[in-house]
């Protein structure tokens, strides 16, 4: 009966471990984040999984052209991603479909040659506020819409896309 009650109680021991280990690691390290709707194509699209990175912004600052996850500056309940175009403390100004940061025309690597997007927009970051654009950018509620994002309300950076399987690609921050 001893040698059963030990072989249950490894079980068990194992289950707590597995269990802690899996929430340390989706509470403090990363998480899952599915995307909804079109706002990230062609980069990403509906339906897509992805793991985002909570660590490293603990520990550096967010760059310019790197995707991330935050919270919806109108509605908190709600998870948005989109990709940083403008850094705290600079002037983001949006004329004739160009980006321009500083006075200097942002080179959009990521972006189909013949996107347009309507907007006349310019914003002087504060030294906390990024400004976030989705890539497709006719369809994408950003800060076009609802102004500069708190550094605050950044969850993490998208390090991988492990679903579809033939789309798995690892990211790290682009900056322009």
């Amino acid at each position: 009966m001893r040698k059963f009650l030990l072989s249950i109680w490894e079980v068990v021991e194992v289950i707590i471990v597995a269990a802690a280990s899996i929430f340390v690691i989706y509470r403090f390290i990363a998480q899952p984040f599915l995307v909804q709707g079109a706002s990230m194509e062609p980069n990403f699209s509906d339906g897509n999984y992805l793991i985002v990175d909570e660590v490293t912004y603990r520990f550096k600052e967010p760059l310019r052209g790197e995707v991330i996850v935050f919270r919806n500056p109108t509605n908190e309940s709600e998870f948005y991603i989109k990709r940083i175009i403008g850094l705290p403390g600079e002037r983001a100004v949006i004329k004739e479909d160009s980006v321009f940061i500083n006075g200097k025309q942002l080179e959009e690597i990521y972006l189909p040659n013949d996107i347009k997007f309507n907007n006349n927009i310019d914003t002087a970051l504060k030294s906390d506020e990024y400004f976030v654009m989705g890539d497709n950018r006719l369809h994408s509620f950003d800060s076009r819409s609802w102004g500069p994002l708190k550094r605050d309300k950044i969850i993490g950076a998208v390090r991988v896309r492990f679903w579809p399987p033939t789309k798995l690609e690892l990211f790290t921050g682009v900056s322009n």
